[in-house]
């Protein structure tokens, strides 16, 4: 490829085409002295850096998931949930088995995720993951049994949805009773775990989907966009319409049902 030869939109339009940018290519841009062509180059140049950056990150979020399959470890599903704090709907377990191939740079915990990058996330790791088990805990049982229990209800009911057996469950913080495989609590998994990220993503995707419909059952509460969450607005809806059946009465302190 002459550089030379060719237009600055031409050059723009071959970089996109490009899966990966090479040194040796970006020299070349480097080496060309057009104003817009040295504009392209620092645009190639910050975008193998963070490729590279995000490429060192899998790296690391991948240690323990190696380590575990070096040992012969076969199942190592990472386990997550989302929706301890919210005031209204479940809490969501995740448990996810990736395959030791698997690549999908930029995955993080949940909250670290954009939210469109977090349900392209979300249908690769269904698409490609070797078992996922999702597990849902409503806001009766919550306020039954206290939100500990019933992130650890959700947990089980995860793994056991999952249809594969695990061989070892790496877990964000939380340890498991009655649970026959090994354990492994991850304080922070979700950011240190690529298996724990995954589950995180499935659960907080699964849950907004849920609180998006309840959202139509109940609109004045706003659960599309606060997903049961204690905003200003949600607490305002609280005091003028009273909770629904979606509320925690534990939490909200309120202690009938409109």
């Amino acid at each position: 490829m002459n550089l030379a030869d060719m237009s600055i939109k031409e050059i723009r339009m071959a970089i996109e085409k490009l899966d990966e940018i090479s040194n040796d290519f970006l020299q070349c841009l480097q080496a060309d002295k057009r104003a817009g062509v040295q504009a392209l180059a620092k645009q190639a140049e910050a975008a193998m850096a963070r490729r590279a950056k995000l490429a060192q990150m899998w790296t690391e979020m991948t240690a323990y998931e190696r380590a575990l399959h070096e040992k012969g470890y076969s199942h190592v599903f990472g386990v997550d949930e989302v929706g301890r704090g919210p005031l209204a709907g479940p809490v969501v377990a995740s448990c996810v088995c990736l395959p030791p191939d698997f690549y999908l740079p930029g995955l993080n915990d949940s909250k670290k995720v954009p939210v469109a990058a977090r349900e392209a996330f979300y249908e690769v790791i269904m698409r490609d993951a070797v078992a996922v088990g999702i597990g849902i805990v409503d806001a009766a049982r919550i306020d039954a049994i206290n939100i500990l229990a019933a992130t650890k209800e959700a947990m089980k009911a995860a793994i056991e949805h999952a249809g594969v057996p695990a061989d070892v469950l790496l877990i964000d913080a939380v340890q498991l009773n009655d649970v026959a495989c090994k354990q492994i609590p991850i304080i922070g998994g979700d950011a240190k775990s690529v298996s724990i990220a995954a589950a995180s993503i499935v659960a907080k995707v699964t849950r907004d989907k849920i609180m998006a419909e309840y959202a139509k059952q109940y609109p004045q509460y706003g659960f599309d966009k606060n997903a049961g969450y204690g905003t200003a607005e949600h607490l305002a809806a609280i005091a003028t319409y009273g909770p629904t059946p979606l509320h925690r009465v534990t939490f909200t302190g309120v202690k009938e049902h409109a």
